[in-house]
């Protein structure tokens, strides 16, 4: 096979597995005759599922259209909650043994009850992560609500959670981690053309698939992509920032690159917010985990999360100079409260700084791609435009 063609055929084959992650939970669950646990976004530490010998899997949005869930959550909660709550109600969240979570916002609370409702019998936990990062009893809160998350997983999986199981699973995620990453420092260097669909692609995968068996493919796709020759773009080059919690539909990033754009980075959360850090080498697993969590918000700022030393604004003007960026489009969930209230700040931030950028608000459904693409074109123009003013008459 082909270079080009091998690597289509991976970056396919997994997408198919993020586009469908029930039906990829089920078969390993055949196959291994382990539990499979649903995770809810964003803060969870994956690797002490994994040590307990099951399948996390991060409860992706669905395609269709809410239905059922109508009747059970507000209309003014977010796409993604009330498309939980619709899975829920129509027996989609059925092949997983228990429901797991660490954050919350009103939305997710609201989900996550009426789960609850809907799934009586199936365990749902709420490990809640304080927010607050600068207090000092943060820490030591957070690593007890790691060691009751054990203490539920050995409930949920019959077997005890070993400190070597979960260093071994934390070099696992590591690992993956690192692949990942190393998939965006050549995209950030014109080293691939990967569209913003493959790269989606690329994380959400490794948010439902079995760890090692994704490092396998990505380690192979990374031989693939390392041996072609670079890629360089004349294309106006955007960062892409937000969506919280879930993935921006497929056919926005379609219709955003269509407008003469190549996104050369991101912050989204199916993207680099959930690959950008690695969970330290500790003695202690849990201190680890508990580390991991406040360096997150340290790498990549989050509005969900209270810290008085990182802010949001200042990351993406940072990243914009790194990368060399031209401008900025800020995808934002339609009712996401903690994403809205702060992008006053990030507008603040984008004028100060000289930052052509857009605010495009999603929803589960009813995406106008027409009329936004009028609005991306007229930001492609407005950063083009310096450079036409200079041209000798």
């Amino acid at each position: 096979m082909e270079q080009a063609a091998e690597i289509e055929e991976i970056i396919g084959s997994l997408a198919r597995i993020a586009e469908c992650p029930s039906d990829y939970a089920a078969d390993w669950e055949s196959r291994t005759g382990g539990k499979v646990v649903g995770i809810l976004p964003m803060n969870f530490p994956a690797e002490i599922v994994h040590a307990a010998g099951a399948l996390p899997v991060i409860v992706q949005e669905d395609d269709a259209a809410i239905s059922y869930g109508r009747s059970l959550l507000h209309e003014f909660y977010c796409g993604y909650t009330r498309s939980l709550v619709d899975q829920a109600a129509t027996g989609k969240l059925a092949c997983y043994d228990g429901i797991f979570l660490v954050d919350h916002c009103v939305a997710l609370l609201g989900a996550v009850d009426a789960i609850r409702f809907e799934l009586p019998d199936t365990p749902v936990f709420l490990a809640q992560f304080t927010a607050s990062m600068d207090e000092t009893t943060t820490r030591p809160q957070i690593a007890g609500r790691i060691g009751e998350l054990r203490q539920r997983l050995e409930e949920l999986c019959g077997e005890p959670i070993t400190d070597d199981a979960i260093h071994r699973s934390i070099a696992a995620y590591n690992r993956n981690r690192g692949l990942l990453r190393r998939v965006y420092e050549m995209r950030r260097a014109g080293r691939i053309a990967l569209s913003g669909r493959q790269m989606q692609a690329l994380v959400k995968s490794a948010m439902v698939m079995d760890v090692e068996e994704h490092s396998a493919r990505m380690a192979r796709l990374l031989s693939l992509l390392e041996a072609q020759p670079p890629a360089p773009s004349a294309k106006v080059k955007l960062h892409l920032s937000g969506h919280f919690c879930h993935a921006p539909r497929p056919e926005l990033f379609d219709m955003i690159e269509s407008c003469d754009v190549t996104v050369v980075d991101d912050d989204i959360y199916t993207g680099y917010r959930f690959i950008s850090t690695d969970v330290p080498d500790h003695a202690d697993p849990v201190e680890a985990l508990t580390g991991w969590y406040f360096a997150r918000n340290n790498n990549v700022p989050c509005s969900t999360r209270a810290q008085k030393t990182v802010d949001w604004e200042s990351y993406l003007g940072q990243a914009l100079e790194n990368t060399g960026a031209q401008g900025v489009i800020v995808l934002v969930p339609k009712f996401c409260e903690p994403h809205m209230l702060y992008y006053p700040e990030l507008r603040k931030e984008f004028h100060r700084r000289g930052i052509p950028h857009l605010l495009i608000e999603t929803e589960h459904e009813g995406l106008a791609l027409e009329m936004l693409k009028t609005r991306v074109e007229a930001l492609v123009e407005v950063i083009r435009r310096p450079a036409v003013i200079r041209e000798p008459a």
